[in-house]
């Protein structure tokens, strides 16, 4: 701003104010496109620039480029508040919700955005979560009731003191996002390893007092492509957006399994 201003006896009067409009902040938004299914369609990165605003998202950004300059541009999104899980992509290299992730929070301009790794390409920054679905029912993701060695309905509740509900509790805050398999190196390996989120979840029903159902989880997580894959890298809990442990649920799982063996039979 440019202010002139001549000064009398009595007033002062002004001459001159100039106001150069302030330059908008924006950010470039880099976002991968690929139609697996389109023939010829080369996988690329294609740049946008997305206008700032305070609390910005990287899905924000996302959404503005869908609805100003490329209606076509296919990611998940459902809740916006980290709550459903559908957002996960890549962000500048890691796997990351983008409802979570504030554009301030990443400490540059330019945003490289992608689809998680571990997983099949369906479009753009959609992956396909078949397998990761399919390794989660494996397990068999629900409480489990015999009487002796039957199922068994549950006719009314099932109380627990707050000893037995902590030592699984926070596995079932799992949002099921699928990040934790996009980090871990033996995913990336091995497509047939059930991966940090199945096992967590097997270790979270086994832990739980109200569930009768380990006979059933121990024979699919004591496999070779159970628990035992697992070397502990630690970056499926590195990721979590809700501070699940899922390397602490796998190695608790594997001391079961190792219980089992060594039980008298």
């Amino acid at each position: 701003m440019v202010l002139e201003v001549e000064r009398g006896a009595s007033q002062e009067k002004v001459l001159h104010v100039e106001v150069p409009e302030e330059p908008a902040r924006t950010i470039l938004l880099r976002v991968f496109h690929h139609r697996p299914r389109a023939e010829r369609d080369v996988p690329r990165m294609v740049t946008f620039r997305v206008p700032w605003t305070k609390g910005l998202t990287v899905l924000d950004a996302l959404l503005w480029v869908k609805e100003h300059v490329d209606p076509g541009l296919a990611f998940r999104y459902s809740c916006r508040m980290g709550i459903c899980g559908s957002c996960g992509m890549t962000i500048n290299g890691e796997p990351r919700l983008g409802c979570e992730t504030q554009v301030d929070s990443l400490g540059t301009n330019v945003i490289e955005v992608g689809p998680l790794p571990n997983y099949p390409i369906l479009r753009d920054v959609v992956t396909d979560f078949t397998d990761f679905f399919s390794h989660h029912r494996t397990i068999k993701p629900y409480l489990l009731r015999k009487e002796n060695g039957e199922p068994q309905t549950i006719p009314t509740e099932l109380w627990q003191t707050e000893r037995q509900k902590l030592d699984y509790y926070q596995f079932t805050m799992c949002i099921m996002c699928g990040l934790c398999n996009a980090a871990c190196p033996i995913v990336a390996m091995d497509q047939e390893f059930l991966g940090p989120q199945a096992l967590a979840q097997a270790y979270r029903f086994a832990a739980d007092s109200r569930d009768d159902g380990w006979r059933e989880r121990s024979a699919v997580v004591d496999s070779p492509r159970g628990c035992f894959r697992c070397e502990l890298a630690g970056s499926c809990s590195a990721v979590c957006p809700k501070g699940v442990d899922p390397a602490l649920g796998v190695q608790l799982l594997k001391r079961r399994v190792l219980e089992r063996r060594l039980a008298p039979r």
